[in-house]
Order: structure tokens, then C-alpha cells, then sequence
């Protein structure tokens, strides 16, 4: 299988966004979602990367960079429009996880942050999720921002300077 991680267009973000509406029928949160990430991207509020396998997306990750959006809810703490970032949305189909994906789509999206004069990102997760805060903080982001309760969840919040 041949694998690539490079930055969603309009089609790529499409069949992602229809494949994320079809794992999940039941939340019509999705298509919402799917609105607002594609309009986001298009208007440089946020972007994009892709896993692709054999052409396919299989995993996606989208570096917030607006506080406008509505991922992080104008919370300037997390992305604030110039020099700090958030990094939301990551996910990877469960047939190609443990296999790196996700980590070079997390380093694309900070050398993007750093191209465009980003000096921090930050990253959620929910205390519940041992595994992922446990890569997070291998990835660097060790610096507790806040925590806040979410839709019922826990959610901690850490930063990583890029320079």
C-alpha cells in the first residue's frame, strides 16, 4: 500500500469529510462540521493534511489558525491568529493506526505554523485517553496551558514551542 501525507484540496477534504458523515449517521454534527472545516480551509482560517492509501484519505489533521473557529470556540489561548496555533482534528482510520501516520501529519502541520511566523501550538486531549496524551507530550507538548470540562469530558490542553 502505497501512503502519502501532503495538504487537503477541495476533494480530498470532500471524501474525507463523506467518509467521517458515514462512520457517524446518527450525529448530523458532522455535516456541520464538514461545513465549517471546508470553509475554514478555504478562507485560511485553518488547514488541512491527508493520509492517503493507494490515493485514498485514510486520516486527517487541521492546524486551527483563527480563534474564530468554532473548533476552539475563540479561545485565544489556544490559537490566536499570528503566532500561536491549534492542532484539532486528528484522526486516523483504525486499519492504519500504530504506523506513523499520524506523527507525520502532526510535523507537517508545525513546519506549516512555522512557515506562516507561528511560534506555539497547542494540542487537546481528553484525560480519559492515556495513549494519546502519552504521544502528545512524546511529541513535545509538555506545557499544561488549561483543562476544561467538554461535552461531558474532561479535556487537557498543552502547548509545544516551535522554536
Amino acid at each position: 500500500m502505497k501512503y502519502e501525507c501532503k495538504r487537503a484540496d477541495n476533494a480530498l477534504l470532500e471524501a474525507i469529510w463523506a467518509k467521517n458523515i458515514n462512520d457517524n449517521p446518527d450525529d448530523k454534527r458532522w455535516i456541520r462540521w464538514r461545513d465549517e472545516y471546508i470553509s475554514y480551509n478555504n478562507s485560511g482560517k485553518a488547514v488541512t493534511y491527508i493520509v492517503t492509501a493507494d490515493g485514498e484519505p485514510v486520516g486527517e489533521g487541521t492546524l486551527i489558525i483563527s480563534p474564530e473557529c468554532s473548533a476552539i470556540k475563540g479561545k485565544t489561548q489556544l490559537a490566536d491568529g499570528g503566532k500561536l496555533g491549534n492542532v484539532n482534528a486528528l484522526r486516523i482510520e483504525k486499519a492504519h493506526e500504530g504506523q506513523g501516520h499520524i506523527s507525520k501529519l502532526v510535523k507537517l502541520l508545525e513546519e506549516h505554523a512555522r512557515s506562516i511566523g507561528m511560534t506555539a501550538l497547542t494540542i487537546g486531549v481528553e484525560a480519559a485517553e492515556a495513549r494519546n496524551l502519552a504521544i502528545y507530550l512524546h511529541w513535545g507538548y509538555t506545557n499544561f496551558v488549561y483543562s476544561e470540562v467538554d461535552c461531558g469530558e474532561l479535556v487537557l490542553y498543552y502547548r509545544k514551542d516551535l522554536v
